[in-house]
């Protein structure tokens, strides 16, 4: 599976090298965003800056909870949600000093209207990691539709908020949910062979 993920990473990064590929991710992000608009801006700012305190409190309460009722695996998955959002922050930090690409507003600033703070670089997007990552680490610890529906919800919210304040394009986010995902699965697998 690891393997899989590699390969498909390799292939996405071969993707936005080209040019086909940039043009249509200018047009998507182009119908995204849009001129500032405060009564629409203020919510989708307030997603995206919802992800990082709420990436760190789901492994705390599963920490806390499992203390608290005495439950080991409870504990054991806060490790595991802990240690994907750190290795999906790493990884989507570390593929944007190697990659390089410059946010959208940069390159075309005449289309894109920058609605909120854009870090260093594009390509990926590590709100969107850490939200997937988060989305997948709460998915595997409660496996129930009622908990994995509002959790991809919400990754997918803070996904899209990162191309409506145009600090991202779609192949961006597509880069950040393979890095959160697979950073997700890495943990929660990790945590199997430890158990065994």
């Amino acid at each position: 599976m690891n393997r899989k993920i590699s390969w498909l990473f390799l292939f996405l990064l071969f993707l936005i090298r080209s040019a086909n590929t940039q043009n249509l991710d200018i047009r998507w992000l182009d119908k995204i965003n849009s001129p500032a608009n405060p009564r629409a801006d203020k919510p989708w700012q307030f997603v995206t800056d919802c992800m990082a305190p709420v990436g760190i409190a789901m492994p705390v309460t599963l920490f806390v909870a499992g203390v608290a009722g005495k439950d080991q695996y409870l504990r054991t998955k806060s490790y595991e949600a802990g240690a994907s959002f750190l290795l999906s922050s790493a990884l989507s930090m570390a593929t944007k000093i190697t990659v390089r690409r410059p946010r959208p507003f940069v390159t075309y600033p005449e289309i894109i209207t920058k609605k909120s703070k854009g870090g260093s670089f594009s390509f990926p997007s590590g709100h969107t990691a850490v939200a997937f990552a988060t989305a997948t680490s709460l998915s595997l610890t409660y496996p129930k539709w009622y908990v994995i529906a509002p959790s991809f919800a919400y990754a997918g919210a803070v996904a899209y908020s990162r191309m409506y304040l145009g600090v991202h394009y779609p192949s961006d986010l597509l880069g950040g949910i393979l890095i959160g995902v697979g950073a997700s699965l890495l943990t929660y697998q990790v945590g199997r062979w430890v158990e065994r």
